[in-house]
């Protein structure tokens, strides 16, 4: 099969790979029938050292399960099944507590000597506790949402269920990219009153107010900072969702947070530390970290397959997989939000 690896920053391919096989009797093969590029592949993208064997890429997808093994009770060969950026066990405390992230025998496909998605087939250990079979055509409109629920429209939900957001509230995103435009989908969901989004990009700010922000903040900074005060009566937003990763989303949220609110953390953290006193002395929770992606499927699931929810919008462009290098490119050089790319 072709499967895409990196080999190094920039140097991204798609080669020839092993098929995958059946190695337990609770694995299931998938043929992938949409993945997709995430913000954070852009990271190993911008920094990865070279490497002689490569790094498969990719941990969302929807596919079609193609074979399963003897114990796989809950899917068959010829389901549409959603993919979960991380495998659990599904038994582990953990896993009983929905905490499937940190599952006790926990991969992250693309990662961990894990097989990437981005690629024409893979192999799923766990499948009961993994896969998600969904009564839809592999070719339907629905299906670019239903990837989403691999990673970007979960973590987006993550980011609000951790931000605490509540019906009435007010709610910043910090960060215009997929996720933070799912955590405005999430935000509305939940019933914010406001959600004021920081970003820099028109065509992305304005799906977020089709999405549901009532705000933009195209500023960075202080002047960021002191515009979300203005917008909230002075007082910063009860929730804020940090979306990007980076040092200055971070010192920002924590700024934009009013006293006694809370941030949430799902950006891929580039960064040493939080700021530690004016967490404190603001009375901040902190919350976020890695989505446990397979309870939010079942949460986020049923407003997908209703159209209450479209996060598939946050896709711009769809590319073969056998050009994922343009894919790759197109991203990292903000010319596409979010790349689907087409096995």
């Amino acid at each position: 099969m072709r499967a895409t690896y990196m080999y190094g920053a920039g140097d991204v391919r798609l080669v020839d790979a092993p098929d995958p096989v059946i190695e337990q009797p609770t694995d299931a093969l998938i043929r992938v029938v949409r993945t997709c590029v995430c913000g954070s592949d852009l990271w190993t993208f911008a920094d990865m050292e070279p490497s002689e064997q490569g790094q498969a890429m990719g941990h969302e997808a929807v596919g079609i399960v193609e074979d399963a093994g003897k114990d796989v009770a809950t899917v068959k060969t010829g389901d549409l099944v959603i993919m979960p950026m991380f495998t659990a066990d599904g038994s582990c405390s953990f896993c009983c507590e929905g905490l499937t992230s940190a599952c006790r025998h926990v991969g992250f496909f693309g990662r961990m000597g894990f097989p990437g998605a981005q690629a024409e087939a893979i192999r799923v250990p766990h499948a009961d506790a993994n896969l998600v079979r969904v009564d839809a055509a592999p070719d339907d409109a629905i299906v670019p949402s239903l990837l989403t629920l691999s990673d970007v429209m979960a973590t987006g939900h993550h980011a609000a269920i951790g931000a605490e957001v509540k019906r009435g509230g007010k709610v910043a995103v910090v960060g215009d990219g997929a996720v933070g435009l799912c955590g405005v989908i999430a935000a509305r969901r939940l019933g914010a009153e406001q959600i004021i989004v920081l970003g820099h990009h028109d065509d992305r700010t304005n799906l977020a107010r089709e999405f549901g922000a009532t705000d933009v903040v195209s500023v960075d900074g202080e002047e960021a900072v002191e515009q979300v005060r203005l917008l909230t009566g002075g007082t910063g937003a009860h929730s804020v969702l940090e979306c990007v990763g980076t040092e200055a989303a971070t010192a920002t949220a924590v700024e934009i947070a009013r006293p006694g609110g809370a941030v949430s953390r799902v950006g891929v953290p580039h960064y040493a530390g939080i700021p530690a006193f004016p967490t404190w002395v603001k009375n901040i929770r902190v919350a976020g970290g890695p989505t446990p992606v397979r309870p939010y499927i079942d949460t986020l699931l049923r407003d997908v397959l209703d159209g209450t929810i479209q996060p598939g919008r946050v896709f711009d462009r769809t590319i073969e997989l056998a050009k994922v290098a343009d894919a790759y490119q197109a991203m990292a050089r903000r010319e596409a939000l979010k790349v689907l790319l087409n096995p």
